[in-house]
């Protein structure tokens, strides 16, 4: 048996509930629109749980040609019939330029057979505006929904994708097309790199098949410190660089809070499997992190993503993130580069063959306690001596590195002859 309304569109209800007619009175005029363009029984479906960031993903779709639409009508001629704002989506696009709305529009798509648009509605009081999805039935608008989920999966394995935390909720930032880093460019001890590569591929090797078979959790963390300029960078962009799997960037700021947590992680699991990297981990606020320790101890929050979390200060995470199994598995030091990675970095920096072998050998032995981040800086300095004076000078520069590495633990840079600043 189907079930049935007591109260219809065709009844007229301003005497007997004069607010509930405020609202019925722009639901009818929405429905006759829409039976207008393809006949049935339409009805207003509830997506209210699934629509963060909803909205902002379909206009992407809709711009790039991926999801046909058709704007049926604006609702109120009072209220806005055009935007214009800057594509602050994409971080390397801010020009203005006139976009496509949901606001006091219903869009269409014929394909799914489902309309959204975002309306007012109006009553003595004050007024509000309610996201709203029309479909012919719940599993119209769950297709719908599903559909759009894996389109903006595949999307999203075209770019890097940053979710930043601000003052009006969890923005999302596009970085385009990155530079590759291929996993023979991390300057990792072998035995390190081979676990932490080995557990990424088969975590997304048939979608955790190996998971499955084991009967495993189809979950995964794991932690990167070490010191500034060592590599933790490099290892996740070649990590990330080198997996068929959406990648996400997770920005924690100060404005990160309870709320924040749960809509990153209800983004990320709707792309899932996928890759979550939360960089400088350390910095969670600590307000937050009894909430953040709950949602990683979540089955359904974690359920196919591969969690990375960076810090250069081990000393400031909370010792319950690493010592309860599930939330991260495994801690991974990303050291000092040793002599012999030292040497193997700088020949491979020298194109240009400006080094002898046995400069490469005393530089690397020289180059103790320099960061990975260091040794390009060195090699810099020495290419820009060798191209305009012909000279090498690589001992002094390296006194000068070592010399800054000492005064940036000691904290005691305003001694310096040649100190930083005016």
């Amino acid at each position: 048996m189907k079930p049935f309304t007591l109260i219809s569109h065709n009844e007229d209800t301003r005497q007997t509930l004069p607010h509930y007619e405020d609202l019925a009175f722009v639901s009818k005029r929405i429905i006759e629109v829409l039976e207008n363009r393809q006949s049935g029984q339409w009805q207003h479906i509830y997506i209210g749980e699934t629509i963060s960031q909803l909205d902002t993903n379909v206009l992407e779709m809709m711009e790039k040609g991926l999801l046909p639409y058709e704007s049926l009508c604006h609702i109120y001629e009072t209220r806005s019939l055009g935007k214009v704002a800057t594509t602050t989506e994409d971080a390397n696009d801010s020009h203005l330029k006139i976009v496509n709305t949901f606001e006091n529009q219903i869009i269409y798509f014929p394909d799914h057979e489902v309309a959204l648009t975002i309306v007012s509605f109006y009553t003595a009081d004050h007024s509000w505006p309610e996201f709203h999805c029309y479909a012919q039935s719940p599993e119209k608008a769950l297709t719908f929904l599903q559909d759009i989920n894996e389109k903006l999966r595949q999307m999203l394995m075209q770019s890097v994708t940053f979710l930043v935390d601000t003052e009006d909720g969890v923005k999302r930032r596009n970085y385009g097309e990155h530079s590759v880093v291929s996993r023979e460019d991390v300057m990792l001890v072998d035995s390190v790199k081979q676990d932490i590569f080995r557990s990424i591929d088969q975590f997304f090797t048939a979608d955790g098949q190996f998971f499955k078979e084991y009967g495993l959790p189809y979950k995964r963390g794991i932690l990167l410190y070490g010191s500034p300029g060592n590599g933790k960078t490099t290892l996740v962009k070649s990590i990330t660089g080198s997996t068929n799997a959406p990648v996400v960037y997770w920005q924690i700021t100060e404005f990160t809070g309870s709320h924040s947590i749960q809509e990153v992680f209800g983004i990320v699991t709707r792309l899932a499997p996928a890759i979550l990297v939360i960089e400088d981990i350390d910095s969670m606020p600590e307000y937050t992190r009894s909430v953040f320790l709950n949602t990683l101890d979540g089955t359904q929050s974690r359920e196919g993503l591969f969690i990375i979390g960076t810090t250069n200060y081990p000393e400031k995470i909370d010792p319950a993130l690493i010592n309860r199994a599930g939330r991260f598995d495994r801690a991974y030091e990303i050291p000092a580069p040793s002599s012999q990675v030292r040497e193997q970095y700088l020949r491979k920096l020298d194109l240009k063959d400006i080094f002898s072998h046995q400069q490469v050998v005393d530089m690397a032995r020289l180059t103790k306690g320099l960061s990975i981040s260091q040794l390009n800086e060195l090699y810099m300095s020495v290419a820009l001596n060798w191209h305009y004076d012909g000279e090498l000078a690589f001992e002094d520069r390296i006194k000068e590195l070592q010399k800054q590495n000492k005064r940036s633990k000691k904290n005691d840079w305003e001694n310096d002859e040649a100190s930083i600043g005016f």
